[in-house]
C-alpha cells in the first residue's frame, strides 16, 4: 500500500465504518464516528489532488471505502427506521437507474463510468446529511428531498453517459 496522506485518511474511514457497528444508531457516538467518516471523504481527494499523490490504488481504496461507509449505516440505521413500501420502490428505481447508466457507460465507451456532476455531488451531500436528519425527523420527510435530488442526479447522469458529455 502506498502511504499518502489521503490513502492514510481513506483508511482511517474504512475503520471507522467498521467501528460505527458497536454504537447504536443516532447515538452521540454514531454521529461522531459518521460525521467523521463524511469529513474524511470529503477531503483525500482534495488531498491527493493538491499533494500530487493521486493513484489508481487511492481511488480503489476511496470506492472501497465508500462501500464499507453505506453498509455500516445501512446496517445500523434500517433496523431502527421505518420506511414505507413507495420509498423503497423509489429508491429502487434510483438504482437501477444507476446501474443502467454503469452498464451504458461500460458498452458504449467500454469502460465503467461513475461521473461526478454537480448533481451526483449534491446528492452524496444530501444523502450524507439524511442520518443526521433522522435522528430528529421521520424518515418519509427526510427521505423525499434526497430521492428527488438523487433521481435527478441519476437521470443526468445517464443523459450525460449517453450522449457523450463526460467533461461535467
Amino acid at each position: 500500500m502506498e502511504y499518502t496522506a489521503a490513502n492514510l485518511i481513506t483508511g482511517c474511514r474504512i475503520v471507522c465504518s467498521m467501528l460505527l457497528l458497536l454504537f447504536p444508531a443516532f447515538s452521540p457516538a454514531f454521529y461522531l464516528l459518521y460525521i467523521f467518516c463524511g469529513v474524511s471523504d470529503m477531503l483525500d481527494g482534495p488531498i491527493a489532488r493538491r499533494t500530487h499523490t493521486e493513484t489508481a490504488l487511492g481511488a480503489r481504496l476511496d470506492s472501497i471505502a465508500d462501500l464499507v461507509f453505506v453498509a455500516a449505516c445501512l446496517f445500523k440505521i434500517l433496523p431502527a427506521i421505518h420506511v414505507p413500501m413507495w420509498l423503497w420502490i423509489w429508491t429502487g428505481i434510483i438504482v437501477l437507474v444507476k446501474a443502467a447508466n454503469v452498464v451504458s457507460g461500460y458498452v458504449r465507451h467500454k469502460r465503467a463510468i461513475l461521473l461526478h456532476t454537480r448533481a451526483n455531488k449534491l446528492a452524496g451531500l444530501v444523502l450524507f446529511l439524511l442520518p443526521l436528519a433522522l435522528g430528529f425527523a421521520d424518515a418519509v420527510p427526510a427521505a423525499v428531498p434526497a430521492c428527488a435530488v438523487a433521481t435527478f442526479a441519476a437521470v443526468q447522469e445517464g443523459h450525460f453517459i449517453r450522449t457523450g458529455r463526460m467533461d461535467v
